[in-house]
């Protein structure tokens, strides 16, 4: 627990930094781009668009049951989750080369090395909002409008981060150490997609699959996102006994991530 405080002070003590450094990020990465940014949103309106076709149209993927028992067209159902899975998956994986490939720079910098992958989370965040907002009116235009229900999301993003910084503080200390690391993680997380519940309803598997399916920690921030864009519940709270288990696992994937990153990161640069 003492190595999870210190790196969460670590983060807040610096958290000014992280915000420009953040915005730094966005900018370099886009800096050679006519479109810029742009691209973020043409790329998931992109992948967007296939996935719907293949499994709403060649798969032919029936309306999804939300859990106040109102149907949605699958199309609506898979950007909800989509959205979150994009940022979960381009800041999971941009963080956990975050440090090794900063390493010649940041053996130079005075900070925490522990704030790098927490700005790259930030970066791909500004990304995140932006989508939410464009998925927002596409959702009105669809006939769902804004409740009160999307009061939720200011639980589930900051629960989305704490998971994400969690894993990149393990994944960025052993990608780090090993460089197959990080090429294992872009091979897992490709493959996780079709493991996690964002193209396909829970719903329709029974017992074990689907108790299984139900600890990986991505399926209650995909279900809580859900719910508070189609005003189906107030998830957090109706299923508290899952917000339970998302926290332990939460807290615990941190304090593993933050044991490892202190222990190795005075040698990073040993190994450069």
């Amino acid at each position: 627990m003492k190595s999870m405080f210190k790196i969460l002070k670590e983060q807040f003590q610096y958290f000014y930094l992280i915000r420009r450094l953040s915005a730094f990020e966005i900018k370099s990465e886009n800096r050679n781009n006519f479109l810029g940014s742009s691209w973020e949103v043409i790329n998931l309106v992109i992948q967007v668009a296939i996935y719907w076709f293949v499994f709403s149209n060649v798969m032919e993927r029936s309306d999804v049951t939300l859990a106040n028992g109102e149907k949605i067209p699958y199309i609506f159902w898979l950007l909800a989750g989509f959205i979150l899975w994009v940022f979960f998956f381009k800041s999971t994986l941009n963080s956990s080369s975050s440090i090794y490939s900063r390493i010649r720079i940041l053996a130079k910098m005075n900070f925490p090395m522990s704030i790098v992958p927490s700005f790259v989370i930030f970066s791909q965040l500004y990304i995140h909002i932006v989508m939410i907002l464009i998925f927002v009116i596409i959702f009105h235009i669809g006939g769902y409008f804004a409740n009160i229900y999307y009061i939720q999301l200011l639980y589930f993003i900051p629960a989305t981060i704490f998971l994400i910084l969690g894993l990149s503080l393990i994944t960025s200390t052993l990608s780090t150490i090993v460089r197959d690391v990080h090429m294992l993680l872009n091979a897992v997380l490709r493959m996780f997609i079709y493991l996690s519940p964002v193209l396909w309803d829970i719903g329709k598997l029974g017992a074990p699959f689907g108790d299984i399916v139900k600890l990986n920690p991505l399926f209650y921030l995909l279900e809580g996102y859900r719910a508070a864009f189609f005003g189906s519940e107030w998830y957090f709270i109706t299923h508290w006994e899952y917000s339970i288990y998302f926290w332990v696992l939460s807290i615990l994937i941190f304090i593993i991530g933050s044991n490892l990153h202190l222990k190795f990161r005075r040698h990073f640069v040993d190994y450069l």
